[in-house]
């Protein structure tokens, strides 16, 4: 079905996507014919191409030696269409394309029958953009830049590279878009011999862009887009919704990967606590969380973590945008009513593309039953999805946690407060955690979650001696009652990492729990840091990676992201993580504070003070803000700050503990190094859990030349400093 187009001459708006192949015309005949038929069959699986030719909506435009791919909506568009073209052929590195985007007027459009007829500004200026860049670039024009700007999740992925002179004397800004996994970052090849910032475009048309693409444009149905005119489009721009900062799952929304939907994949959406005891919402957070956990267990079914999912938690989204920003295929919600020990449980499937119910369903049952409907919701996804279940997979779905259901509400009470991550909320939970296993001394989730408690707790608001030691009892615990527990393994795993600095043995617990839960965020996250800490990166960013898939809303996901990418040297990195996590969650002070760690690595000192002091504001007497701001007064030259800093963590004292690391942070900023020795001895008589760290971290850099450093490194247990 061809596009609704004029069918006099007319001028519209449009945003363009020229593509080049790169090197084309160097290649072999057989070569050429390879590189055609890998790329049709690519380019037609990405979503954004689909989409648009099944809605009628795609035009394939031939111009001169490229081709063009139009959209009259938004600027985001072709970007969007760009960025999921480089992605799908990350895996086929002897496809070599370049891409420019431009925003600017059509015309000549007289026959909707003729694709060829439709010519332009804007496309001949997208082609010169096209033409500044090499092989992987993703340039676009200042225009589509300044638009894109508007939106914060854009603004880190775009690099100004000067302006360059198109006929007449009209110039054009060029700018370099590319993200942490996309995009070309290197300067390109007509900047760089520059001998100014302004090139010549006109001189910088390269053999390689005068090679016919209608080779392979015959071949393959990559196209445009093709929506409103220029009156609708600056209609849209005008209203207040533009004007409007998007909130953080909108920004979430737009920066989604855009890689195809797996045809088998959902999120299990915070189901709504219906009781007339509004302290019922653990409940509902419970039946939700026990879903998640099922639903991993089934093989073949992609099941996004909790914290993604929960951001969605008393909000009113659209269906489809929640599908598009957790990048899933299917949604499963509902809600639970308690009254007495009668339990109502609603649940629904829908498709997230179109907002269709595939299947829905009430169960009135007795609490006692509450595991059996876990299971029968968790059978009827699977059944209507058509996948299989195995034997083994259903008897782990009929397994129950525990025969005892007032431990088990218990235990759901206790992960309900440790979820809040403060310092009454843990010790709220640990109590809930504590009378659950008394009511069933068998009960390995209590023990579990006792286990992450301790973990989080420690070095915090915890001696870590006392709190790591009981994690790793309950841990263990955990494991002996039931070995198949993933999130025990993977407790134990941090436990044996930043207590025993028994390196070995922690890794081989993140892997065993990755082998039991391939879906676990948590575990990946975890084994995330560990990499980091041991210096193995690109391990490190991977793992993470894989965390940010499964969890892709997770302030921590994005955090563990940056932290590697701290302690690999690489601050543009860090920033770029944490100031996408500090998009999800303004005010939290970690993502804060880290922030300006990454600003200082940077040399950037002001800024980063500037989020340490955010931070500071966020979490006022927290002992690790303190002492991170300390070492940022100091290294900025604010001596008299950074020394009322060791004067306030000294106050804080009195009153709860205060970890022995945190001041060797600002006598290494202050350049004092016996005192910061003399507090890194207390901190490994103290075993904190921040040591396994801190050989990498930033601070540390001007303590490593000294060889207590590294004496004291050995005693940690590694062998090289």
């Amino acid at each position: 079905m061809a596009a609704k187009l004029k069918t006099d001459s007319h001028l519209e708006i449009a945003h363009v996507l020229f593509i080049d192949v790169v090197g084309y015309s160097k290649l072999l005949v057989n070569e050429q014919r390879e590189v055609v038929e890998q790329l049709n069959r690519t380019v037609r699986k990405t979503p954004r191409f689909r989409k648009s030719e099944g809605g009628g909506k795609l035009i394939r435009i031939p111009v001169g030696d490229g081709m063009a791919l139009v959209f009259f909506q938004t600027p985001e568009e072709p970007v969007q269409c760009a960025m999921e073209i480089a992605r799908a052929l990350k895996n086929h590195p002897q496809i070599r394309l370049r891409m420019g985007v431009h925003s600017g007027p059509v015309d000549q459009v007289k026959d909707v029958n003729d694709r060829s007829n439709v010519t332009g500004v804007g496309i001949n200026i997208a082609q010169r953009v096209m033409d500044c860049g090499d092989a992987g670039h993703i340039l676009v024009s200042k225009r589509v830049a300044d638009d894109l700007a508007q939106d914060s999740l854009w603004q880190p992925h775009l690099h100004e590279l000067g302006d360059v002179e198109l006929k007449h004397g009209q110039k054009v800004g060029i700018v370099n878009l590319y993200t942490e996994e996309l995009g070309n970052r290197e300067l390109p090849q007509k900047f760089a011999s520059a001998k100014k910032p302004e090139a010549k475009l006109e001189k910088a048309q390269s053999a390689d862009s005068k090679i016919c693409l209608r080779r392979w444009i015959i071949g393959i149905a990559i196209g445009t887009v093709l929506a409103i005119a220029a009156a609708r489009f600056y209609r849209m721009v005008g209203t207040d919704r533009w004007a409007v900062r998007p909130n953080a799952v909108e920004q979430g929304r737009r920066g989604a990967a855009s890689l195809p939907v797996p045809n088998k994949s959902i999120a299990v959406l915070p189901f709504v606590n219906m009781s007339a005891d509004k302290n019922d919402e653990y409940l509902s957070d419970g039946v939700s969380e026990e879903l998640i956990t099922a639903l991993s267990k089934i093989t073949g079914l992609q099941v996004k973590a909790r914290t993604s999912s929960f951001a969605f938690k008393g909000k009113n989204e659209d269906i489809e945008k929640i599908g598009e920003l957790l990048h899933v295929s299917h949604l499963l919600e509902g809600s639970v009513a308690r009254a007495g020990n009668k339990l109502r449980i609603t649940a629904q499937l829908i498709q997230a593309s179109d907002g269709n119910h595939l299947w829905s369903d009430t169960y009135d049952r007795e609490m006692q039953d509450i595991f059996a409907v876990r299971s029968e919701v968790a059978q009827q996804v699977a059944a209507t999805l058509k996948i299989r279940l195995l034997g083994e997979e259903k008897k782990r779905l009929d397994q129950k946690p525990t025969e005892n259901i007032e431990a088990y509400n218990l235990y759901r009470q206790g992960r309900y407060y440790a979820d809040k991550f403060s310092q009454d909320g843990f010790k709220k939970a640990i109590g809930f955690y504590q009378q659950a296993i008394e009511k069933d001394p068998r009960f390995a989730l209590a023990y579990a979650g006792m286990a992450d408690t301790y973990v989080l707790a420690a070095d915090f608001y915890i001696p870590p001696r006392e709190a790591f030691s009981k994690a790793k009892e309950a841990a263990l615990k955990a494991i002996e009652v039931d070995e198949t527990l993933a999130e025990a393994h993977a407790s134990l795993g941090f436990v044996h990492f930043h207590y025993d600095w028994d390196w070995a043995a922690a890794e081989k617990e993140f892997k065993r729990a990755l082998t039991l839960n391939p879906q676990s965020a948590q575990a990946h996250l975890l084994y995330t840091e560990y990499l980091a800490g041991m210096g193995r990166y690109d391990e490190a960013y991977s793992q993470g990676r894989r965390a940010l898939e499964l969890d892709p809303l997770s302030i921590s996901a994005r955090w563990s992201l940056g932290w590697a990418s701290l302690h690999a040297g690489r601050s543009d990195d860090a920033i770029q993580q944490f100031s996408k996590a500090a998009e999800l969650d303004p005010n939290n002070a970690w993502v804060r504070l880290y922030l300006g760690r990454a600003y200082l690595s940077k040399g950037m000192g002001q800024r980063g003070i500037e989020e340490m002091e955010t931070a500071q504001r966020l979490e006022p007497d927290h002992p690790m803000v303190l002492a991170f701001l300390g070492y940022g007064y100091a290294v900025t030259g604010r001596r008299a700050d950074a020394l009322k800093s060791l004067q306030t963590l000294d106050e804080i004292e009195k009153k709860h503990y205060v970890s022995r690391i945190s001041r060797v942070y600002v006598y290494a900023g202050l350049g004092d190094k016996d005192k910061a020795f003399e507090w890194l001895e207390k901190a490994y008589q103290e075993r904190s859990d921040l040591l396994a760290w801190f050989r990498k971290d930033p601070e540390s850099k001007n303590l490593q030349s000294d060889p207590r450093f590294a004496a004291l490194m050995r005693k940690i247990g590694f062998t090289e400093p």
